[in-house]
């Protein structure tokens, strides 16, 4: 990739192939419309419902979505009542999860798909809904479905920045982009700033390319794998996590490779730099373990450490902290010392806002990472306001 194009992959773990351009993130990849409306749900006027529109029949889609037990009910609809390889289009909420609603949350999300689906003439069964936001709380149905017909009446192949911004809770800003390589476009929205530690997915993510992908589902799970799999801000997964990808195929091209793991890559860590009060990301390795579960076992429980966050916060290499996190997830264990020859965290210490840490087991050959955040008093401030 040109050196002198480097605005949306600005992370130093990300590598994206040669020869990617970059165009305007409102613009979607060929075949797709989107829009963004204001209904009421996040108050102060914003923008708090989109639609995004595949207009070709014949596209392809995946979809991941939340482990949690508690999963909200645009993810049971989603789960059990959508055709996830032939996804059309999506109806998205924010200021509202719908999760812990009861029945009528479920009756809500059918609601909203419905409503989407009719006014795009499309079977309700190829219709994706997807909600974040305060948990618990009955969903203001007949807001939404306005604003979900409202949408639908705005759609546009320009519309992306205003789907982006419909998506947003706590975001600082939206995450978005639109790429061209080897004859193909791919473009991207997601959201995310607290409740991050997937269980197959992260929050709200679309993607949207005229790319052949001739197993999206094999395609999304791969890049995620390496993505957003691999991240945490809290250390609690959401209620809400979907990831949907589509593909129309118009292009006649597939996907350069590496560039939906880049994209997703960046996405990601894009989530955690927005970590509700994080000022600097981290990217923990643990190196040989007994095991990949091991591996990333310990990572997450490095990641998670509210001490070893501090050190990150605070600029402080303080590897001890690493030791004890490492060791805690090993209990029980025989393993042999952890001490400053295992250790590396000098980049805790450094002015850079992306630092690498990684610690040696001596277990065996298995190693994984995980990218966190530090977090701040911020992180309980905002969530007590946005939760009042």
């Amino acid at each position: 990739m040109s050196p002198a194009i480097r605005t949306f992959f600005a992370s130093r773990w990300v590598d994206p192939p040669d020869g990617v351009e970059e165009l305007d993130p409102a613009q979607l990849a060929p075949g797709f419309r989107a829009a963004g409306v204001a209904c009421g749900l996040m108050g102060g006027g914003g923008t708090d419902v989109g639609v995004l529109a595949c207009d070709e029949p014949g596209a392809r889609a995946a979809i991941a979505l939340t482990r949690n037990a508690a999963a909200a009910a645009p993810v049971r609809v989603c789960r059990d009542d959508c055709d996830q390889n032939a996804i059309r289009a999506v109806a998205v909420n924010s200021g509202n999860a719908n999760a812990a609603t009861g029945e009528q949350g479920y009756r809500d999300a059918l609601a909203m798909r419905d409503a989407a689906a009719e006014a795009l003439n499309v079977d309700p069964r190829t219709v994706a809904v997807a909600e974040t936001g305060t948990i618990g709380v009955p969903l203001d149905i007949e807001a939404v479905t306005t604003g979900v017909l409202e949408a639908v009446e705005g759609l546009s192949a320009t519309g992306a920045d205003d789907f982006a911004e419909a998506i947003m809770t706590t975001d600082r800003g939206p995450k978005r982009c639109t790429l061209r390589a080897g004859g193909v476009t791919i473009s991207a929205q997601a959201k995310g700033a607290g409740m991050i530690e997937p269980g197959f997915a992260t929050m709200l993510c679309f993607v949207q390319t005229d790319a052949e992908l001739i197993d999206p589902d094999a395609a999304l799970r791969s890049a995620l794998a390496c993505s957003m799999e691999r991240i945490t801000v809290d250390g609690q997964m959401s209620t809400n996590d979907t990831v949907l990808l589509q593909a129309t195929g118009a292009a006649g091209a597939p996907l350069p490779e590496g560039l939906l793991d880049a994209v997703l890559l960046q996405l990601a860590l894009e989530i955690v730099a927005d970590g509700e009060g994080a000022s600097r990301v981290g990217r923990v390795e643990v190196i040989a373990a007994a095991d990949e579960d091991e591996a990333e076992r310990v990572a997450r429980a490095i990641a998670n450490s509210p001490l070893v966050k501090t050190a990150l916060f605070g600029r402080d290499s303080n590897w001890g902290r690493i030791a004890q996190a490492a060791g805690m997830a090993l209990a029980g264990e025989e393993i042999e010392e952890l001490g400053p020859d295992r250790i590396r965290a000098a980049e805790l210490a450094s002015d850079q806002p992306e630092a690498e840490l990684s610690i040696r087991l001596g277990r065996g050959d298995a190693r994984a990472h995980v990218y966190f955040s530090d977090l701040t008093h911020d992180y309980i401030r905002i969530n007590a306001e946005y939760t009042t």
